[in-house]
């Protein structure tokens, strides 16, 4: 389906409307396949990034900031869903060793479990995107990306 029939639009004011316009259509389509795998597993968008990002670095952790810094979509409060995280038992936090201001939160046992039990559905969505595009596409497109968000 073209965006034309997509959003009832005929017209745009030039390429870069229609290809912006392009980009949140898809932006949202795969934002909405993805808040519907996490929802299944009840868990957010958001909590699921921090459990990926604490999962690479297991079994140390990252302070606040390093996860801030390495969160897809930008999060106003970190802090609150470290909260959630550690009150469903899917991370922790303790002082760092280094100093005891800072604190460091690790991804848990049952938060890898959770992201182990998440691995088939979200290999499902990245299949998605490889049935329908091939490798060259698929490079191009991350290419395309990262030039748009890189100011």
């Amino acid at each position: 389906m073209s965006l034309e029939n997509r959003i009832k639009q005929a017209r745009f004011s030039n390429l870069g409307e229609k290809a912006a316009i392009n980009l949140l259509v898809a932006s949202g389509f795969m934002t909405q396949k993805f808040d519907a795998i996490c929802a299944e597993f009840d868990i957010t968008r958001g909590q699921y990034n921090v459990l990926r990002i604490l999962r690479g670095v297991y079994p140390e952790g990252h302070p606040r900031s390093e996860i801030i810094d390495r969160m897809i979509e930008r999060a106003p409060d970190v802090t609150r869903l470290l909260d959630r995280l550690e009150k469903q038992g899917l991370a922790e936090r303790t002082s760092s060793s280094e100093d005891a201001r800072l604190s460091v939160a690790r991804i848990t046992k049952k938060g890898m479990k959770l992201l182990d039990m998440m691995a088939g559905s979200i290999a499902e969505l990245d299949n998605y995107l490889i049935q329908r595009l091939n490798d060259e596409e698929l490079v191009r497109l991350s290419e395309i990306c990262e030039k748009i968000y890189n100011e």
